[in-house]
């Protein structure tokens, strides 16, 4: 069955603090977007038009009339950063950005420069709603999740069956699943046999065959036939809604990378107080002249010019240029924030089914023993033609020209395989166990096999064997390398799947840590382990509702996007479309490449800054040499991060 994707912009934010933008289905999620954006275009407009007044000298605009235009142009974008402010002070901690920037604009008006605090608040709240939306996007309620769920179970009731809720179902009760839909809570087959696809929670890459009175799981999707359950467990503790418990528990031990702004606002912020205040006061002591009213108002002038407006646009200009690059790249990352995260990484650990494996069976050998190959297989596929296991389908994906063979008198032996007749001849298709029983002869060889095998006798005579095995990605194996020559070294494979398979795909990869037959919560613990010592950042890599607890506790969650899971994709914070591993590497050279550059940006602006500063400071800079000293910083920014989208990453 085709699954349903999530898409990212159909989710809600987490909370108001979060400074989200809704962009769901509905028309509430789109007016919410759109009102973030309102105060900014109230106050250009008002801006525009005032400057328009001012410079076309405008006769009744004059006085009180343009105070209290600009006044109110200024409202809609300082108002919130004046009231973020005040509430900073409250806390104990003044010294903020927004601080800084109401002190600056205040002054502007205080001074005279209406049209400048408008504008450099304006500056500001854009490139405030610029940072968030990067930061932002696409990271939605981790209670999103809950609609990779089973959404619905037939329940047999007053002799029907009827479709509800799996919440309201009680233990006991009889649930009908059909072909290709989840199972819907945990409980016990009623019917003779099943087969299961039970990746998303355990990552075993084979499907679970199991037969009347074993157990079955929610979230496991049927494959054959439709079946009959009986609930042991109400959906609160069935199996798919413990792993999305730990989602919820370990995002919340997500810590939050703080933006750059902030933490450079703490220190940045203090200083230009400091030193208008200086400005202000300390010329007393050295000139002879000494007048209140000018040093103040070339302090106020000198904290007007000390808006850090180039590098609150320079530095997302910057991300931007990084969040583009990525996504003609096929990789998507959720925020800002992570391209940061990701320059940092040094241990990485992944997932083996479906994030380095195609998570398909594929016939990896033929073996066939007294038998020319393509008669071989044409008895094996007669035989395969009358089962439905997904190892049967593989196959019967072999091609070949010529006349097909056909079983009769098939029967299924239980837990064992089947017996036919092909062409007059009793054949014999399964596992050891069936060749035991029929006294047929295997060779030793097939017991140092690790992968799924399907023996094959004809006539009472063993006549070879098939081995069926998940395929790996055509880039897995240069992605361990790339891996290498960008510094991480420290990889480790961590899987649902038999233990001998995983080490045999870690071999196949030289990967030299990996551990199979691990639960949700047993990869969870691995990671957090690696946690316990601080030096590591980890990025997990994986598709499964299984990884998805792993993926929310590292410090970077890179999901396979295409045809991973969707609790994976949502929980993430780095999505590789292309279901490519060797994409990661590349995630991690963009990274690298971004941050280069919003450092270059930084310094850029930063160091335009103090030049324009020590000119305000003596009088020399006013406030139009301020302004396009930002305005030039910004276009140089703009350029800088436009290379990256012209840069390629081999």
């Amino acid at each position: 069955m085709k699954k349903k994707k999530v898409n990212l912009r159909d989710l809600k934010p987490d909370s108001e603090e979060q400074h989200s933008h809704d962009d769901g289905h509905d028309h509430s999620g789109n007016s919410s977007q759109i009102k973030a954006y309102i105060p900014a275009i109230i106050s250009f407009t008002m801006l525009i038009i005032g400057i328009a007044l001012d410079y076309f000298d405008v006769a009744f605009f004059k006085d009180w009339l343009r105070i209290v235009w600009y006044g109110i142009a200024y409202l809609p974008v300082g108002l919130p950063v004046v009231k973020e402010g005040w509430e900073s002070i409250k806390k104990g901690d003044v010294f903020t950005e927004f601080f800084l920037m109401s002190i600056a604009t205040i002054g502007a008006f205080i001074i005279g420069e209406y049209p400048e605090g408008v504008a450099v608040m304006l500056f500001y709240a854009v490139g405030e709603l610029f940072q968030n939306a990067a930061v932002n996007r696409a990271k939605g309620n981790i209670k999103a999740l809950l609609d990779v769920r089973p959404n619905e179970a037939l329940v047999y009731r007053n002799n029907d069956y009827v479709s509800v809720s799996p919440e309201t179902v009680e233990i006991g009760e009889k649930v009908q699943v059909r072909v290709g839909e989840k199972i819907p809570l945990d409980g016990i087959l009623l019917s003779e046999k099943g087969s299961f696809n039970i990746a998303a929670l355990t990552g075993e890459s084979k499907p679970d065959t199991i037969a009347k009175g074993e157990k079955v799981f929610a979230g496991s999707i049927n494959l054959d036939g439709v079946i009959e359950i009986e609930t042991t467990k109400e959906f609160k503790d069935s199996s798919i809604a413990r792993i999305l418990d730990m989602v919820q528990n370990a995002t919340a031990r997500k810590s939050k990378t703080e933006l750059f702004i902030r933490k450079f606002a703490r220190i940045y912020t203090p200083i230009v107080v400091f030193l208008a205040i200086g400005v202000t006061f300390l010329p007393y002591f050295f000139v002879d002249d000494y007048v209140f009213r000018d040093w103040l108002y070339r302090a106020l002038i000198f904290l007007v010019i000390s808006c850090p407006c180039a590098l609150v646009i320079s530095i997302p200009l910057g991300y931007f240029g990084g969040l583009g690059a990525a996504s003609k790249n096929g990789i998507l990352f959720k925020g800002a924030s992570f391209l940061d995260a990701m320059t940092k990484i040094n241990t990485l650990v992944m997932d083996k089914t479906g994030t380095v494996t195609k998570g398909v069976f594929k016939i990896k050998v033929i073996k066939a023993i007294g038998w020319d190959e393509k008669e071989f297989m044409k008895y094996l596929m007669a035989m395969e033609e009358q089962s439905t296991h997904p190892i049967a389908k593989a196959i019967l994906e072999y091609k070949d020209e010529g006349e097909d063979y056909e079983a009769s008198d098939v029967s299924e032996i239980a837990g064992k395989g089947l017996k036919g007749i092909v062409n007059g001849k009793t054949v014999l298709v399964g596992n050891k166990a069936l060749m035991i029983a029929n006294s047929i002869n295997v060779l030793e060889e097939t017991e140092t096999i690790v992968e799924s095998i399907v023996l094959v006798s004809i006539d009472n005579e063993f006549a070879g064997y098939v081995v069926i095995a998940d395929e790996l990605k055509e880039d897995a194996k240069e992605t361990i390398t790339a891996l290498h020559k960008v510094g991480i070294n420290n990889i480790m494979m961590l899987s649902g799947d038999k233990d001998s398979i995983t080490q045999q795909v870690a071999k196949e990869l030289n990967i030299e840590k990996a551990k199979g037959g691990l639960l949700p919560e047993d990869k969870l613990n691995e990671v957090e382990i690696l946690k316990q010592n601080p030096a590591n950042k980890i990025a997990f890599i994986g598709d499964g509702i299984n990884d998805a607890p792993v993926l929310a506790a590292s410090d970077v969650g890179i999901a396979m996007g295409g045809l991973g899971s969707d609790v994976a994709i949502e929980t993430a914070d780095v999505i590789i479309q292309t279901d490519q591993p060797s994409k990661v590497v590349k995630a991690i050279k963009i990274s690298r490449s971004t941050r280069k550059i919003v450092w270059q940006n930084i310094i850029l602006a930063f160091g335009v800054k103090v030049i324009v500063l020590i000119l305000g400071a003596g009088g020399l800079a006013t406030m139009w040499e301020a302004v396009f000293a930002d305005v030039g910083v910004a276009l140089l920014a703009i350029l800088n991060a436009v290379r990256l989208q012209r840069m390629s990453w081999s």
